[in-house]
């Protein structure tokens, strides 16, 4: 499944290409928007790269960046042309809130992502039967079923193909000791997690309970990087899911804290050898 298709691919282009251009033309973003006429809010988010872009927005913009080499013109009339119509997500748009839309958008363009959670396997990772356990409690079986399906269809982009963001996990102890949806399926997600643990493009640790605590101890996240952009927090809470850009030490602490687990997680052969520890005693009950 080609990840280079979907609109919020070149709406992100676009939000690179124009911000840049804009600040080298010298100008803030009021002096823009009121050069063309335009509201403020148009040009915040254009730049934001939640909203297409007309190719008739795009070259006034073009012109009064004074941004003319033909192939760079080109390219980004193309990004405009492609930033219409509906990402892959939209089948499940009515279950998908605006900032987590936001972050598919994000992580369909990620050349890494870094996710750890405290007491979960991550959604990346999950097979279907362990999302349906994990989601049951709180949701009807068919918005469940769903809510499998969109978690199916992501890993699906992220894992299948030759192109494809690195992925790097670190497992906390806790996730594959939580006996979810009864033995059979944690077999089954245990299996799943052996299998990921060989792909090309994932790099699998695992935090034993002995690591003790560290700053993420009580809290889930996703670090995406990207060639030419800053890396992308983002935070999931009871609250609701949070992405944030401009919060640089807020970044940089959880950068510090993925790689501190890193470093006091297993991998290897003792990764799979407490996999396995764990898939023996769910064989025995």
């Amino acid at each position: 499944m080609a990840r280079d298709i979907d609109p919020s691919l070149n709406r992100r282009r676009l939000r690179i290409e124009l911000r840049k251009a804009r600040e080298e033309a010298g100008l803030t973003q009021r002096e823009a928007a009121d050069a063309l006429e335009w509201s403020l809010s148009k040009l915040i988010r254009l730049e934001a790269g939640t909203v297409s872009l007309s190719v008739t927005d795009l070259r006034a913009l073009l012109q009064l960046y004074r941004v003319t080499e033909p192939g760079m013109v080109a390219e980004l009339e193309e990004a405009a042309r492609g930033s219409k119509g509906l990402s892959w997500w939209a089948p499940y748009s009515d279950m998908v809130r605006p900032q987590f839309a936001q972050y598919l958008g994000y992580e369909s363009a990620a050349t890494s992502i870094r996710t750890y959670h405290p007491t979960l396997v991550p959604a990346l990772f999950q097979t279907e039967d362990y999302t349906m356990a994990l989601l049951a409690p709180h949701s009807a079986p068919q918005q469940t079923r769903r809510s499998a399906e969109l978690r199916t269809t992501r890993q699906e982009r992220v894992y299948d193909g030759e192109q494809g963001p690195e992925v790097h996990l670190v497992l906390d102890e806790a996730a594959i000791r939580r006996v979810m949806g009864g033995p059979g399926v944690m077999r089954h997600q245990l299996e799943r997690l052996k299998t990921l643990s060989r792909h090309p493009r994932v790099t699998m640790r695992l935090l034993p309970f002995t690591a003790g605590a560290h700053y993420s101890v009580a809290n889930s996240f996703v670090l995406l990087g990207f060639k030419d952009d800053d890396d992308l927090l983002y935070l999931e809470g009871p609250t609701g899911s949070v992405s944030n850009r401009d919060d640089l030490a807020l970044t940089a602490r959880y950068q510090e804290c993925f790689e501190d687990i890193s470093t006091k997680a297993y991998d290897g052969d003792r990764l799979i050898e407490l996999i396995d520890a764990v898939k023996e005693s769910l064989d025995n009950t």
